[in-house]
């Protein structure tokens, strides 16, 4: 039995795929869960097995508690993914996804385990880059409006008080784990290191994304799309086309 065939709290696969020769772990931006992932199969190449991570405070995990801290989510993490790492495989994150994902690469190296074959990370400055404001703790109205300037958030969750009790600490929690813990600096990954922006995103424009350069040994790019903060859904095709052809370069490189 194979661990996409197994129910799992952490990890769902809209699609398994046994014959898979690669995994897609994808991590979700605040306040968004596994389900931002579920048609990305679609997209990706036949040898790939699309993963996404389910958080707790979220979906069908809204009843436990979010994580308010990156250290204890991360370790959490590589302790819940042990069973799934037995193939090559690679992360792709989205603002926090990016910062998750990247900071799990560096915790899976702490512990010896198998490490991606490349990083794919959107919509997130480099994390040794100094941050805006902290968000986590304004007031509502203020958090309120910084998430209509963002883009991301329904209407029909804004617009009604219910759905806002519901989504707010969740999406308090997932800044706050965004902004809180200081960067601490280690040797750079062996892994690639793909970046990924929106050319109207104010908050991670082409100089934020170029300094993750400083992160990887192996070879780093970075490609610009249209669209704000939130181009992973306006240029959702294009950009699932670029995040396809580096995963068949990956795939290409394992061995036969």
């Amino acid at each position: 039995m194979t661990a996409s065939s197994i129910s799992d709290p952490w990890v769902g696969c809209p699609r398994p795929n046994p014959a898979a020769r690669l995994r897609l772990f994808c991590f979700p931006y605040a306040g968004g869960g596994s389900s931002s992932y579920g048609a990305w199969w679609r997209g990706l190449p036949a040898h790939t097995e699309l993963c996404a991570i389910k958080l707790p405070g979220r979906e069908a995990r809204l009843s436990e508690p979010p994580f308010e801290r990156l250290t204890p989510l991360v370790q959490a993490l590589a302790t819940a993914l042990e069973r799934w790492l037995t193939k090559p495989f690679a992360f792709y994150g989205h603002s926090l996804g990016a910062l998750v994902s990247f900071e799990l690469a560096r915790e899976l190296r702490r512990r010896g385990a198998p490490l991606p074959r490349h990083l794919l990370l959107s919509g997130r400055r480099a994390p040794h880059q100094p941050g805006p404001a902290p968000l986590h703790g304004l007031p509502d109205h203020e958090f309120l409006a910084w998430l209509r300037r963002m883009g991301g958030t329904p209407d029909e969750v804004l617009r009604e008080p219910e759905l806002l009790a519901l989504f707010l600490p969740t999406l308090r929690a997932d800044v706050a784990v965004n902004e809180v813990e200081p960067f601490v600096p280690e040797a750079p990954l062996d892994c690639p290191i793909s970046a990924f922006g929106g050319l109207e995103d104010e908050r991670a424009g082409r100089a934020e994304l170029e300094a993750w350069r400083e992160h990887t040994r192996g070879p780093f790019r970075v490609e610009m799309f249209p669209g704000g903060h939130f181009f992973v859904r306006s240029a959702r095709e294009p950009l699932l086309r670029s995040i396809a052809a580096l995963l068949d370069g990956v795939e290409r490189e394992l061995p036969a």
